[in-house]
């Protein structure tokens, strides 16, 4: 580690320790109201707890895994649609209007209409991740892929390239850092709509542990559910760093 990296982790470490320190003082000193705002304290008070009776493991898994099958799931129908549409024109002038509108519409208004056709089960809260990461990722992928260096495929073309040799050869390798970039967005939206889900339908996750702590007024709970949230989805987020730099550059 370089001495700016090493001056950048300090730092967000600093910054870090002093809001955990203000927040836990101002709760033991009635600065700020505890039973509204919690304190760091009780919060990990409250994990120990949870984690001693075994229950909030079960409750990471089963985020996880939902999490996880609707991120695989939403890259890999993105792919193959965005490759589609890149290969036949007439197929992405159908479905861009319906991409575009299934774009803006909030998806959480379709929840009801997924739990009557699908059930209030884990099958609902997947759909609904793939229904909020799928239409962006196609879009983001597919644009990536009009914007390959013409010049290139000309290049090609002149040597008298197939158009999935083109694809397979130019297209997908200089747009890999486009595709990566894509799986930090699809990841994101993939823990909104996994949380979105289980707020609707689910009596297991971390979605769950946050609206029934919602419900019954306790912030430990829901600053817990939170909490474990944000390091999940860094951890995550982390790996498909650790993937990118793998990747030679181009």
């Amino acid at each position: 580690m370089n001495k700016y990296k090493l001056k950048v982790a300090i730092t967000r470490f600093l910054l870090t320790s002093l809001v955990l320190i203000l927040w836990e003082l101002g709760s033991r000193y009635n600065i700020i109201n505890s039973f509204i705002f919690s304190s760091p304290s009780m919060v990990i008070k409250s994990t120990i707890n949870f984690l001693k009776d075994g229950t909030l493991i079960v409750h990471i898994l089963v985020t996880l895994k939902e999490v996880l099958i609707s991120f695989v799931l939403g890259i890999i129908i993105a792919l193959i649609v965005s490759m589609l549409m890149y290969m036949k024109k007439f197929l992405h002038d159908v479905l861009d209007p319906f991409l575009t509108i299934l774009n803006s519409m909030p998806k959480v208004a379709l929840g009801p209409i997924i739990i009557i056709w699908i059930g209030a089960n884990n099958k609902s809260i997947i759909t609904m991740a793939l229904l909020i990461n799928v239409i962006v990722s196609i879009i983001n992928i597919y644009t990536a892929f009009t914007n390959t260096d013409e010049n290139q495929i000309k290049m090609f073309q002149s040597f008298k390239a197939t158009k999935m040799q083109i694809f397979t050869k130019l297209v997908i390798p200089a747009n890999i850092p486009a595709i990566i970039s894509s799986l930090k967005v699809n990841l994101s939206l993939t823990f909104i709509g996994v949380i979105m889900g289980e707020f609707l339908v689910s009596k297991k996750g971390l979605g769950y542990l946050i609206l029934y702590g919602t419900q019954v007024f306790n912030l430990n709970l829901v600053i817990m559910g939170i909490v474990i949230l944000i390091i999940l989805s860094y951890v995550l987020y982390d790996i498909i760093v650790i993937i990118e730099k793998k990747l030679p550059a181009r």
